[in-house]
């Protein structure tokens, strides 16, 4: 049997095993709360970030330009519109992701319009809309008691 089923099917089992001894009882508060679905779902728009056209700019400009990326990613994560964002390893053209709680992608597409790297024409944003859990929205609030640093110190 493939080595890679084997652990999938282990983790599976161990998963289900959990779920099974932990009794599940559903929060209506925190389901409105998150705007979650009868399913504990909701849709998130995500953005690509890729590698723009225009990246041949000075050492220093580009320094100051992602300083203003990120503090343009703390403002849409404090008006609760950016719920997760990071970039990817390595150094090809997919950079990061952006994962916005919004209701369309009309709406993501104004939000990715506000960052000044996509402005500067260094990145630029494929949109897709995706399904999941609404408990995503609770990660930011995990995150912040589990970091020693913040990314802009």
């Amino acid at each position: 049997m493939n080595p890679r089923l084997i652990f999938l099917f282990v983790l599976l089992s161990c998963s289900l095993t959990w779920a099974q001894s932990e009794e599940v009882v559903y929060n209506a508060e925190k389901a409105e709360k998150y705007g979650a679905d009868d399913y504990g779902m909701k849709k998130y728009v995500f953005a690509f970030l890729k590698r723009g056209p225009n990246r041949d700019i000075p050492q220093e400009k580009a320094a100051e330009l992602q300083a203003a990326h990120l503090q343009n990613i703390g403002k849409m994560a404090q008006a609760g519109k950016l719920v997760l964002a990071g970039p990817f390893f390595g150094n090809d053209d997919l950079r990061g992701i952006y994962i916005f709680d919004v209701e369309s992608i009309e709406e993501a597409k104004m939000l990715t319009e506000t960052d000044p790297a996509i402005q500067a024409g260094s990145l630029v944003m494929e949109l897709k809309e995706w399904y999941g859990s609404a408990a995503l929205k609770e990660v930011n609030e995990i995150g912040l008691t589990l970091a020693k640093k913040s990314v802009m110190d």
